[in-house]
């Protein structure tokens, strides 16, 4: 899991005036909202990174045919309790194939990431107040595996040591 550090991530979110996106981008890894990527993705150049903001109440089946030219895909946790974007990382990782990052953003706790990891994420911008050596530790606390499979290993454990 890679940790994101805002003061030196090469991502950058463009303004939240939909209509100040320009093509091509001033910012050459623009991360923008679905509006402003709908405004734009007819005339954005193949060749500039782009990643997709999309909150946790979007069907991710309507980013779907953008896949391909997306960089990103940050999924967003208003609140830690509200557990929708790992269904979205799950969908991306294991119905869609989604090769690239998938990172999340908003209210990223530590306890979160054990579970952030099986489920697809692979990036982690972490609420302000957590430790960054807390999130290392977390990661590790079931390095013997899971009885259930998930994106990285689809069969159960148990299956694993009776083949």
């Amino acid at each position: 899991m890679k940790f994101i550090d805002v003061n030196h991530d090469r991502w950058h979110e463009a303004s939240a005036d939909d209509s100040i996106v320009a093509v091509p981008p001033a910012e050459p890894w623009s991360l923008l909202t679905i509006a402003q990527w709908q405004a734009v993705r007819g005339s954005w150049p193949a060749d500039a990174p782009v990643g997709l903001i999309v909150p946790n109440d979007v069907d991710i089946e309507t980013v779907v045919a953008d896949l391909p030219r997306l960089q990103l895909v940050a999924l967003s946790f208003p609140k830690w309790v509200d557990g929708r974007a790992y269904s979205q990382a799950r969908l991306l990782r294991m119905r869609y194939r989604f090769p690239r990052e998938i990172r999340a953003t908003g209210e990223v706790l530590v306890d979160m990431l054990p579970l952030l990891a099986r489920t697809g994420f692979d990036a982690a911008l972490l609420r302000g107040d957590q430790s960054l050596a807390h999130a290392r530790r977390a990661l590790g606390f079931f390095a013997e595996g899971h009885y259930q499979g998930d994106v990285h290993e689809t069969r159960p454990r148990f299956a694993r040591s009776a083949a």
